[in-house]
């Protein structure tokens, strides 16, 4: 949402680029031109877009030498609708190859890609990059913990990093990363960017591949979701663990919700008191959490 205009905006990641599509009125969307896939890159699906300090920032998984991309947003409210531009990035970071994702701290000013390949400079678990500037990212450190990860040492498929005032005592105000990371969570202290610190681990029972997570508002649970458990036939819902973090060297397993359909999770986010759920083949989930430990379902769209 443009904090100006209070436009709203969706970023269409796309196999040969990114689109740009005003949803003020959901009702009658405009598309407001492209911003293809870097010069010299594949066209691939895996396309991921954050949006931090009205800067879009665009990674692509398998797709060579595609970097991060940074469009500003800010642009948009100059397009004239019946002549949708084609727009040229207003930076390029290529301290990295591909990339299969990235996680933003808003009020940090810094960015993590992971399961990055095709060349850049390696990191195990998470590559940090200063965007404080948005248009001059730099590289600024990595993260690594290389007892978590089933493809390789460290490896990490989804992360969110904040800036910590949950009911640890001992890293309030600290920058923590909660790293998915395929075999368990990683939790780690990245506030001092050239030494980040393997603060914790939360290790899944029945694990197959642990994709993402998020966590409640108070930061004290995190929820977390394994996208091949359904299919391995360790489970017999979709299931979503419940991890009490209020002990960040030491989380505890607190409970598990199994929905009634057996759909392979993907993704979910939490605002206020309610998770939102997209699961394959199962549409959009929606529970309530106001008791953190027995989510139950209030709503779904197929």
């Amino acid at each position: 949402t443009d904090p100006q205009t209070a436009r709203e905006y969706a970023v269409v990641g796309r196999s040969e680029g990114t689109s740009f599509v005003d949803v003020t009125n959901p009702s009658n969307p405009i598309y407001l031109g492209q911003l293809p896939k870097t010069e010299g890159s594949r066209g691939n699906a895996w396309r991921d877009v954050k949006v931090i300090r009205d800067h879009a920032i665009i990674v692509a998984d398998n797709a060579g030498a595609h970097g991060m991309q940074v469009f500003d947003m800010t642009r948009l409210r100059e397009v004239d609708p019946a002549d949708p531009p084609t727009f040229e990035a207003d930076a390029l970071y290529t301290e990295i190859g591909s990339s299969h994702n990235l996680a933003v701290n808003e009020e940090t000013g810094f960015v993590y890609t992971m399961a990055n390949s095709a060349g850049g400079r390696g990191c195990g678990s998470l590559h940090i990059i200063d965007m404080r500037d948005p248009r001059n990212p730099s590289f600024a450190g990595c993260y690594t913990d290389l007892t978590v990860g089933l493809g390789a040492a460290g490896q990490t498929h989804d992360a969110q990093c904040v800036l910590y005032d949950g009911p640890d005592e001992d890293f309030q105000g600290r920058e923590i990363c909660f790293a998915f990371s395929e075999s368990a969570v990683s939790i780690g202290d990245v506030t001092d960017k050239d030494a980040p610190v393997v603060i914790g681990k939360a290790v899944m029972p029945n694990t197959a591949y642990i994709h993402q997570g998020w966590l409640t508002e108070d930061q004290r649970y995190m929820y977390v979701n394994d996208e091949l458990d359904e299919m391995n036939g360790l489970t017999d819902g979709t299931r979503t663990m419940i991890w009490d973090v209020q002990d960040l060297t030491d989380p505890v397993l607190a409970g598990t919700y199994v929905a009634s359909v057996k759909a392979t999770d993907h993704n979910l986010f939490l605002a206020g008191n309610y998770m939102y759920q997209s699961n394959y083949s199962a549409g959009l989930r929606v529970l309530d959490v106001t008791d953190p430990e027995n989510p139950r379902e209030v709503a779904w769209f197929d």
